[in-house]
């Protein structure tokens, strides 16, 4: 999980296989920080996305000042992959309560398990469960919930949504400080 500007991209083999016709585009980044996966790599220079979008293939843009959070897979040589299954948007698309919770939150929630609902009913079967509702009330995955809240533990091991920045506009779940 990273912060990070696109320096360029370029078309790259799939493989060292001459056989395999598979096409990667190389992303050239400059990390800006690093959220998640240092202990497995301290810096970030190339991610790697699937040239076509059928296969997940990740569209960004290169050469200019945009800025984006990129989550992806380390893979066994090193590199680094982000298809359309990852959470990738542009930095400035990110509420002021998720950057917040990239630095300090969503480490607290870390023993939690974040179960989805798709449709009534449905329930966490364990206290370290957080049920996320935004596809049941908004029909989307990262709706209003996954912008402003973060799923913690709680001292008594219990895990909670905690909502953080500014108050929305409508209430809809029942909050505690954690």
């Amino acid at each position: 999980v990273i912060r990070a500007k696109i320096i360029s991209e370029k078309v790259v083999p799939a493989s060292d296989d001459p056989l395999d016709t598979h096409k990667m585009i190389r992303y050239e980044i400059k990390q800006i920080k690093m959220f998640k996966g240092f202990e497995k790599l301290k810096d970030v220079q190339y991610v790697y996305t699937p040239f076509d979008s059928s296969l997940c293939g990740v569209k960004l843009e290169a050469n200019n000042k945009k800025q984006y959070l990129l989550t992806g897979q380390i893979l066994s040589d090193g590199k680094v992959l982000i298809h359309l299954c990852n959470y990738i948007e542009p930095w400035d698309d990110l509420s002021l309560s998720q950057k917040k919770s990239l630095n300090q939150r969503y480490q607290m929630g870390c023993g939690c398990k974040i179960t989805t609902c798709y449709m009534v009913p449905c329930a966490i079967t364990a206290p370290n469960e957080c049920l996320w509702t935004d596809w049941l009330i908004e029909r989307k995955l990262y709706g209003h919930q996954a912008k402003h809240y973060a799923c913690i533990k709680r001292s008594d091991g219990t895990c909670s949504w905690y909502r953080g920045g500014p108050p929305p506009e409508k209430e809809f779940i029942d909050i505690s400080e954690p």
